[in-house]
């Protein structure tokens, strides 16, 4: 991408080296900042609200789950700078040419989803802070901005995280300082208790947080130079979407600990923060736009992914961008404003559970980075109309994803299904686990299985 640029020049083609810029340290910045959202202070609250958890056991349980899961989450966004291109893209390399759409529809669609209520969620704040404004024309403003920054692309969702980040951490550490400092509840630590359940269902909720990112990680440290290596991306990323999340989540806690009750959580940071709380309120709504430009830019990549499949010399750049954005703006607004409030709450239920399909493919996609290829691809054989050495199927490592996407199904709790064995640990859904366990398993063994078989071949034809 060239300095002159200012709109992104590029989609989802490789990024040649001499187009390579910045730091590692971007990364930090960048999944601190999105992370410090509404929705992750309204879970947050849930450690204390629905699982009854002490505010010490609620607060080791988001650390621990946030740190596990934020693993899997810097583990693909360290991959950018080694493969230069998207992360749906490189998916060809595990699944083939056309076995990789599955995905790439399954990714699609969850990142739409989060766009779409996201700019329902931007509209009522916008609409709370400036209540002259109608609700439907500030759901338009907040879709518009949100997608403005996601058209300009890569560099600029990289700057404004990288200021957002140092006005955001410092308002919420302000906001908890004005929190605690003020007279606490008698009952404030001790209110709740210790549960092994609820304590492992918090921690649950964290893991998949972080692994729900997994998907586009790479879009945003594809520009890194290659030589930059595996561990610092990985580190900045960790621990910027771990301690961005960590103190959002905690900030939730706190907050609806000091106001007590099952209220909404936001409201309990207005009321908690007082003199700051219009101040945070007005943060966290640019704090929405920023991040849903992540989700539009996200999505807008898996939608060109998915057509240039079918038309493998199609090297799209900033004009098809800009008009797939056009397209997913205006489609976004209409959902949004024809949507119900409880169509809104459906919609969302529909994405969390779709989530799970995410959870097998970053077992595979990992395991066959850095463990079956070495951090090496093929990547001319990623763009070939033929799939090059990965193929236009790979029917085994599709296979080893529906079981372990179908192996979630008995233990799965949501909104739509129960599974027989949901409640194996009462309050946590634990289908994620047994994903996890049986997919790196079967990828890891077919793989041994291969490598035996071809050794004898090799040894034939020396």
């Amino acid at each position: 991408m060239s300095q002159n640029n200012v709109i992104e020049n590029k989609s989802v083609d490789y990024v040649p080296e001499n187009e390579r810029h910045g730091k590692a340290r971007s990364l930090f910045t960048l999944w601190f900042c999105t992370n410090i959202a509404p929705l992750a202070v309204v879970t947050g609250a849930i450690s204390t609200q629905t699982y009854h958890l002490n505010i010490l056991s609620a607060m080791t349980a988001i650390i621990a789950g946030h740190l596990f899961g934020g693993l899997f989450l810097a583990l693909t966004s360290a991959q950018g700078p080694r493969v230069g291109i998207p992360q749906m893209v490189q998916s060809r390399a595990q699944f083939g040419r056309y076995g990789s759409l599955l995905v790439i529809c399954f990714t699609t669609a969850i990142y739409l989803g989060f766009f779409i209520s996201n700019v329902t969620l931007s509209g009522k704040v916008i609409n709370n802070v400036i209540p002259a404004l109608p609700i439907h024309s500030a759901t338009i403003l907040g879709a518009i901005a949100a997608t403005l920054i996601g058209i300009v692309g890569y560099r600029f969702i990289h700057h404004i995280n990288k200021v957002g980040a140092w006005v955001m951490g410092i308002a919420l550490v302000v906001g908890m300082i004005v929190m605690l400092g003020s007279p606490l509840p008698v009952d404030f630590w001790q209110r709740g208790s210790f549960t092994l359940n609820g304590w492992f269902a918090t921690f649950c909720i964290c893991a998949v947080w972080q692994i729900s990112f997994s998907p586009y990680t790479s879009d945003y440290s594809r520009y890194l130079p290659a030589n930059i290596g595996v561990f610092k991306p990985f580190i900045c990323t960790w621990l910027g979407a771990c301690c961005g999340t960590i103190l959002a989540f905690l900030f939730g806690v706190v907050a609806v600990n000091l106001v007590g009750g099952e209220g909404d959580a936001m409201a309990a940071v207005r009321q908690a923060t007082g003199w700051l709380g219009p101040i945070l309120m007005v943060l966290f709504l640019l704090n929405i736009i920023c991040h849903n430009s992540m989700n539009l830019y996200g999505s807008v990549l898996s939608l060109i992914t998915a057509v240039q499949t079918f038309r493998p010399a199609w090297l799209p750049a900033a004009r098809v961008r800009v008009i797939f954005s056009a397209l997913v703006l205006v489609g976004g607004v209409l959902v949004s404003l024809a949507a119900s409030a409880n169509f809104v709450s459906f919609f969302l239920n529909l994405i969390w559970a779709l989530i799970g399909v995410l959870i097998p493919w970053s077992v595979i996609n990992l395991l066959d980075f850095y463990v079956v290829k070495q951090q090496r691809y093929d990547i001319p054989s990623i763009f070939r109309a033929d799939g090059g050495r990965y193929g236009l199927v790979n029917a085994n490592a599709l296979l080893i994803y529906f079981g372990g996407v179908v192996v979630q199904i008995p233990f799965v709790e949501n909104a739509f299904f129960t599974g027989p064995y949901a409640h194996l640990i009462p309050g946590a859904d634990i289908s994620w686990v047994i994903s996890l366990v049986v997919t790196s398993s079967a990828y890891l063994l077919f793989h041994k299985k291969g490598a035996q078989l071809a050794a004898p071949q090799q040894q034939r034809a020396q």
